[in-house]
Formats: C-alpha cells, structure tokens, sequence
C-alpha cells in the first residue's frame, strides 16, 4: 500500500465559508424568493464565470439581461460573495497541522479568476500550499476528471498517494474515480477524524 503523503483541499466550503443563503438574505429576506434569486445568480452563467469563460464583466451584463436585476444590485451581489469567503478557522488550523507532520498540501478549487486573486491579498494560510489549480485559470472543473489529472501532472504527483477534500459529494465521486483517496467535508472535527483513519490505514513515511 502506498503512503498517502499528499493532502489537496478545496477552498469554498472547506477552507473558506461558502453559504449563498446567507450572503444573499440582505438582498432578499422572503426564503422563496430568496430561492429564485440563487438559482438564478447562481446558475449556468455563474457556472461559466467560475470556469474562466466569462469575465466579472460579462458576467454582470448576462445576469443584468437573464435576470432583470438592476446593474448596481449584481454589483452589490458580487462584492458581497467576495466578502463571504472568509477564512473558516478550524480548517486553517488543521491544514497547518499537517504541514507540521511533513504533508505536502495543495488546493484544488472551482472559483473565477477574479476571486481567487482577491482572495489571495486577503488569506495568510495560502502559504502552506505548495500548488493551486483555480478553475477560472485553466478552463476546467471539478467534478471533470481533466481536472483532477491535471493537477496530478502539473506538481507530479501519483493519485494512490493522495487525499482529495471536498464538500461536495459529486466532486469526491469524480476523485475518487481517478484514483485518489477522497474525504466529504462536514466540520473541521469529522474531516480529521476521517483523515486520521486513512493516515493509520495507508502509513506517511
């Protein structure tokens, strides 16, 4: 059995918070509509905005056309995503952690371009990465297995060595049908647990 030496984490939802609900409550506070206006940012234009075929730009002119929001309100939508992403602690923590045990870490994420960067001024702990794959920057996504083969190639890495986290399940499936070990991200606590287990089972040399 092969040592698992690597760890890649995702960032929404696992290293940072990702909860569109929400973010978008200021914006509309009735739950039903409040539905209706996520599907409709959060939807296959947002999908091509997070692969890198649209710029924040044409992004907000297609939502602007799509959905009938006022121009100034998806700019304010857009902002407010930014300033949702912060830094969820405990995993912060956790990853650190593991650098300290000898892991090598890198991050796997389906974000646009223009976030990422912001994202990078904002957060110290993209330090304990020694690779990132941002979708908006290589015009694939999670849960592609082009993605997940790529990112093996670019830092020469061997799937049966690594554990991919992620919280969500389709993005896990697909990992795990390359060849890497996989973990669902609920909380900080569970994610090391399961870790734990899969340390003791495949030993880090």
């Amino acid at each position: 059995m092969s040592a698992v030496r690597n760890v890649i984490m995702d960032l929404g939802g696992v290293m940072l918070e990702w909860n569109p609900d929400q973010l978008l409550t200021p914006f509309q506070p009735q739950p039903v509509l409040r539905q209706e206006l996520r599907a409709a940012i959060f939807g296959p234009d947002w999908h091509l905005f997070d692969r890198g075929s649209l710029t924040e730009a044409e992004l907000v002119d297609r939502l602007e056309r799509g959905t009938g929001h006022a121009r100034s309100t998806l700019l304010e939508i857009i902002e407010a995503v930014r300033g949702s992403l912060l830094e969820k602690p405990e995993t912060v923590k956790l990853v650190r952690a593991l650098q300290q045990r000898g892991f090598d870490l890198y991050c796997l994420s389906n974000m646009p371009l223009s976030m990422y960067a912001h994202l990078r001024r904002q957060h110290s702990f993209f330090d304990v990465f020694r690779g990132v794959v941002i979708s908006g920057e290589i015009q694939m996504m999670k849960p592609e297995p082009e993605i997940y083969l790529h990112l093996l190639d670019r830092f020469g890495l061997r799937a049966e060595e690594c554990v991919f986290i992620d919280d969500m399940q389709p993005n896990v499936d697909a990992a795990q049908r390359v060849g890497l070990h996989a973990i669902l991200f609920q909380n900080a606590t569970q994610c090391q647990q399961e870790l734990d287990e899969l340390l003791a089972n495949h030993h880090h040399l």
